[in-house]
């Protein structure tokens, strides 16, 4: 099944081959992966730390739980999740090497060694067997997939029953002229930082493409649902340019 469901999907505002989309997501980190940290803090503001934040709120860490991130890239949230749980262990999986690479280097990263492991895959058929974790993370990556579906069946499939799914991901404001301001930032200023910082424009106009061809938070849901998952939830966080959704495996 493809986004398009005729053998193609999007990049972006592209439409391309199916399997060329990983090819060209991976293309997209592997030139921003030095730089990706600190294009965060510039184009969210530092908002997106309060947002992991929040996604930790609502998660309740707990020592002896294994977390899989995925999409984890230099591991922004599963260093998190140890330390609202120094007694709890992180996988970080992500499709582009050099983003994990980029994430070993961090001081946190040392510290916590016994509890991580990183490892390369992809979200959609991922390299570990069925029941194995107890909760599964995935932030700003899930768009970047190319069947979502099929994403979040790998999702089920690897959490134990009683696991917790919990995507944090950009999303739509439910005003449309807050939506109109927000679309003019994210296009005239977005792409412009990226060729400052990273030295690297269309990486992040494909960045900021993605965004808006993301379900929007109820089909999201519905997606989540259809996967097998129950009590299914979300939260809108400022005013809707993110979202956290939630799912148990019960």
């Amino acid at each position: 099944m493809s986004d398009q469901g005729d053998g193609t999907t999007h990049f972006g505002f592209q439409t391309v081959e199916e399997d060329a989309k990983a090819g060209m997501v991976h293309g997209v980190f592997t030139n921003v992966a030095s730089r990706y940290d600190v294009m965060n803090d510039v184009m969210s503001m530092g908002i997106h730390r309060i947002w992991k934040d929040a996604m930790m709120d609502w998660l309740a860490p707990r020592d002896g739980q294994h977390l899989l991130d995925v999409a984890g890239g230099t591991g922004d949230v599963a260093f998190r999740f140890l330390k609202r749980a120094p007694g709890a262990r992180a996988t970080v999986l992500d499709m582009t090497e050099s983003m994990l690479v980029a994430g070993q280097t961090r001081a946190e990263a040392a510290q916590e060694a016994d509890k991580l492991e990183w490892v390369v895959g992809d979200a959609m058929a991922l390299p570990f067997s069925d029941n194995s974790f107890d909760v599964y993370t995935i932030s700003f990556g899930i768009r970047n997939v190319t069947r979502i579906a099929d994403a979040l069946a790998e999702a089920f499939r690897v959490l134990r029953p009683g696991g917790r799914l919990m995507v944090l991901e950009f999303s739509q404001l439910p005003n449309a002229a807050m939506q109109r301001a927000y679309d003019l930032y994210s296009f005239n200023v977005i792409p412009r930082m990226g060729q400052v910082i990273a030295n690297d424009r269309d990486s992040y106009q494909y960045l900021v493409e993605s965004i808006r061809k993301f379900p929007e938070q109820e089909t999201f849901a519905e997606m989540i649902r259809t996967a097998g998952f129950e009590q299914v939830k979300y939260r809108n966080l400022s005013m809707g340019i993110a979202a956290l959704h939630s799912g148990w495996k019960i």
